[in-house]
């Protein structure tokens, strides 16, 4: 008895000293911002799109963000703004099922540039007005745990085999196996398919609708397509669709200049770098009138725009100025512009000593929240406006073989990713397979090989979106991360 009760002793000492010392798991991670989940998924925001779409977005930059801090040996961090509507509750109110007050939710918007979890949770939690107290009872410390000068509270460390030969339970052998529990995809499957089969059932009328408005409007404008910048709901893009088929019927005159382009739902009115007809959803149709009947000045602007784009290729040896939709900020023409003529003009005063037609086949994109060049895994070099001439000269030369390596790679790997969506969507039966703009090739090639290899009945005749984390949409999506447990 005195034996096993030694034992129980050393047990829970080592067990405590473990706590003590380990810094913040991502398992902590996830329960410390609980609240904060709570208070912020989109789920809670049915009712409200707008909001809803704001909170989905900023989570899938948060958790890279988070996904980020864990990687060993991380050390490129930019600096990352999110904002999120938060949901109010009552003043009084501790537990966090109790309704939220009558005024709804509030706006937060708070800059993210710590390099560690424990900073990182506490900067969110404190940035919402949320509480923070329940992170001590995770005893864990932003620096690693200081060696006690007292003998007395030194940690006990017993070998493995002392373990092995009394056949005593490792404590922070169970620690370890308790962080490894996480979210399996069939657990989650198992849970959410009534959910979400019961939404994507009485969405489908709505989504016949929004094919058939689609395909109406592209015929009648001769558009080459209809998209929409943000994921919103069905019944939210049918609507939209609807306000742009009342216009065409008031003013037809003013859609004359619209063939061949295409038209993006987005947040504000204007034409995009990309040349795409932008129409702001909280803009009444006025404001889309105005957009339509500029748009013989904006196309004037855009062909000196490209005008301008090939004059950078040429001082840089040939190499392709390009805009990516998906990796880049939504920019107006004028704002491209304006990005393209000063790094235009400071290119032009430094005369790089570029041999032309030198680098050919490469592509370049310009940012404007840079410091530094560096080179994109897809092969694209990414340039600040503000890089210096003569470190830009130099690091293009050094990383040129690179980068097209790297461009023949991204050529492989869309073929392979295309060939896997739809080998996913056939093996499931899968009514839509697609990934969140967010989400790499190489992540969705990593999660559509290691999906092929389960039996899932759950996805038959489901649409299953590729993100970072899981969840069910208001219409019925399923979201999976592409980097799912099983």
């Amino acid at each position: 008895t005195f034996y096993y009760f030694v034992r129980l002793c050393l047990d829970k000492i080592l067990l405590q000293c473990i706590l003590q010392s380990r810094t913040l798991s991502g398992a902590d991670a996830i329960n410390a911002l609980r609240p904060f989940y709570f208070a912020v998924h989109p789920d809670f925001f049915g009712q409200h799109p707008k909001e809803r779409e704001v909170n989905e977005n900023s989570l899938k930059r948060l958790n890279g963000y988070l996904e980020n801090l864990q990687k060993p040996g991380f050390r490129s961090f930019k600096p990352t703004q999110l904002t999120f509507y938060v949901r109010e509750r009552e003043p009084n109110s501790s537990n966090v099922q109790e309704p939220f007050s009558a005024s709804g939710f509030r706006a937060v918007s708070f800059t993210l540039h710590t390099r560690d979890l424990l900073s990182t949770v506490l900067d969110i939690l404190n940035s919402c007005s949320l509480s923070t107290e329940h992170i001590q009872s995770l005893n864990v410390n932003s620096q690693p745990h200081k060696e006690a000068k007292s003998t007395v509270n030194r940690p006990i460390k017993w070998d493995k085999t002392y373990y092995s030969f009394t056949g005593f339970k490792d404590p922070e052998e169970e620690l370890e196996q308790a962080q490894r529990v996480e979210t399996t995809l069939l657990s989650w499957l198992d849970y959410n398919e009534a959910s979400a089969v019961k939404k994507l059932k009485k969405s489908l009328p709505l989504r016949k609708e929004l094919e058939r408005l689609k395909i109406e409007l592209s015929h009648e404008l001769q558009l080459s397509d209809i998209r929409w910048q943000r994921s919103w709901g069905i019944a939210h893009r049918c609507s939209q669709l609807h306000s742009l088929g009342r216009l065409v019927q008031q003013r037809p005159e003013i859609l004359e200049n619209v063939k061949g382009r295409t038209v993006v739902f987005t947040d504000r009115s204007g034409m995009s770098a990309a040349g795409h007809i932008m129409l702001g959803t909280m803009d009444v149709h006025h404001h889309w009138t105005k957009i339509f009947e500029r748009l013989p000045n904006y196309y004037k602007l855009q062909k000196r725009l490209l005008l301008l784009e090939d004059r950078i290729s040429q001082l840089l040896g040939g190499i392709q100025v390009i805009y990516i939709e998906e990796l880049q900020p939504l920019f107006t023409l004028e704002e491209y512009f304006e990005t393209l003529n000063s790094f235009y003009n400071k290119l032009r005063d430094s005369r790089l000593p570029f041999h032309p037609r030198s680098l050919r086949g490469l592509q370049m994109i310009l940012e404007s929240d840079r410091y530094a060049p560096s080179l994109h895994e897809l092969g694209h070099f990414m340039i600040p406006t503000v890089c210096d001439p003569a470190a830009l000269q130099w690091f293009i030369f050094a990383k040129a073989q690179e980068a097209r390596e790297n461009l023949k790679r991204k050529e492989e790997m869309m073929i392979t990713e295309k060939e896997l969506i739809n080998t996913s969507t056939e093996r499931f039966s899968l009514d839509r397979l697609y990934k969140d703009p967010s989400v790499s090739s190489a992540q969705m090639i990593d999660c559509c090989k290691r999906l092929l290899e389960e039996s899932l009945p759950y996805l038959q005749g489901m649409h299953l979106c590729i993100s970072h984390f899981y969840s069910v949409l208001q219409d019925g999506d399923l979201c999976i991360p592409w980097n799912w447990k099983n």
